[in-house]
């Protein structure tokens, strides 16, 4: 499968990507290559969020209904780990159980569909090129502040 719009060089990013379907994981994970990106993949809650805790992730994507450790189980623990970290919840439930991005914790919710591949890469290109968040200026040191303050 050809994607029409591949990340412009050096823009790789590492993705991890959760479904315990493992041809639709297969399918995702070859358009995010595809895409440039990087590709780590777990079958399971658990396993992702173990793979999460050691590794540097640009972005999550996850499968809402899985064994054990749910999709929103698993956003609700990597938002502990990493407030920051863009989210994907792809589900075939979305539309069924009004899920979003409110009720979530997901940056982005998918519906699994015939569109779903032209919504993955809109969702993944967006979210990647979002700036940081900037700190606010309480975690900055005191020079800042007083400087800040000063002007």
């Amino acid at each position: 499968m050809k994607v029409s719009s591949p990340a412009p060089a050096g823009a790789s990013a590492r993705i991890l990507l959760v479904d315990d379907n493992k041809l639709g994981l297969i399918a995702r994970k070859a358009v995010l290559e595809e895409m440039g990106h990087r590709i780590t993949t777990a079958t399971e809650g658990a396993a992702a969020l173990d793979l999460f805790s050691d590794g540097q992730f640009d972005l999550l994507i996850t499968d809402y209904k899985m064994p054990r450790l749910n999709g929103l189980d698993l956003i609700r623990k990597v938002r502990e780990l990493n407030a920051a970290v863009p989210i994907i919840l792809i589900s075939g439930y979305a539309e069924a159980l009004g899920l979003n991005e409110s009720n979530t914790g997901a940056d982005a919710v998918i519906p699994k569909s015939s569109h779903e591949v032209q919504q993955l890469i809109r969702a993944v290109t967006k979210l990647l090129r979002r700036p940081a968040p900037k700190k606010p200026a309480a975690s900055q040191g005191p020079r800042a502040r007083s400087r800040a303050r000063s002007v």
